[in-house]
């Protein structure tokens, strides 16, 4: 496998490893990649969009009403949060990532949809932690949302670091329930196929949980991948 150059746009150090934005040209592809490192593990690539893009669009489409207000967990590349923002009836959306840096990217314009993203009134970009806003109990000034998107973990068994494990429990799904209004949905995306454990344990919380399989086309391979996208109401 040909290894093409890339260039390093950012490199900061985290509390879960190095952090490292890059950017190469794949001449075979015809296309300019972003990818995003934490210590040597992938986190994510401008290559593969669709499963992310899709986060949002099934879980807006269980939505009801207008002027939705839509909870996004995890900034990375943007497409999860632009996808949301092309919902017509999203009328406020708020982007937590515990990384500075992350949002930085954006805030710098760095990435190809940052411009979009960060110029769109309705968003705003949140330095904070998701799974301890999370476990904390909303007050009369914390909003409650239409929907919560989350994208950070590989998946519900893999998490990017041990902390995150809380909320895939019942427990944990209960506490980020009590975040959405009474009509209110939750998706999450993962890189493993359909977990039916995890499906049981939504199904204690939320009504009617969905598992998605999003299939793609895999250039690298030549041939398809595919991601999960988990949607549940309450």
């Amino acid at each position: 496998m040909r290894i093409h150059p890339f260039e390093e746009l950012d490199w900061q150090p985290t509390a879960m490893g190095d952090l490292t934005l890059r950017r190469r040209t794949d001449a075979a592809l015809g296309v300019e990649i972003f990818e995003v490192k934490l210590g040597e593990e992938f986190l994510m690539s401008s290559l593969f969009t669709v499963a992310e893009e899709q986060l949002a669009t099934l879980g807006l489409a269980v939505a009801v009403g207008d002027r939705l207000k839509v909870l996004v967990g995890g900034l990375g590349l943007g497409y999860t949060a632009i996808a949301a923002l092309r919902d017509a009836r999203v009328g406020a959306m708020t982007v937590i990532d515990t990384m500075p840096a992350v949002i930085d990217w954006h805030e710098r314009g760095l990435l190809p949809v940052s411009g979009e993203l960060t110029s769109d009134p309705r968003t705003s970009l949140v330095l904070d932690d998701f799974f301890a806003v999370m476990r904390r109990e909303p007050d009369a000034t914390d909003p409650l949302y239409d929907a919560i998107l989350l994208d950070v973990d590989h998946s519900p068994r893999h998490q990017l670091d041990p902390s995150h494990a809380d909320l895939y429990t019942e427990a944990g799904l209960s506490a980020l329930s009590r975040h959405l209004k009474p009509s209110g949905v939750f998706a999450l995306w993962s890189d493993d196929p359909p977990d039916h454990e995890f499906m049981a344990v939504m199904a204690l919380v939320f009504a009617e949980p969905a598992a998605h399989v999003i299939d793609f086309d895999n250039p690298v391979t030549g041939g398809v991948s595919s991601n999960t996208v988990y949607v549940a109401g309450t």
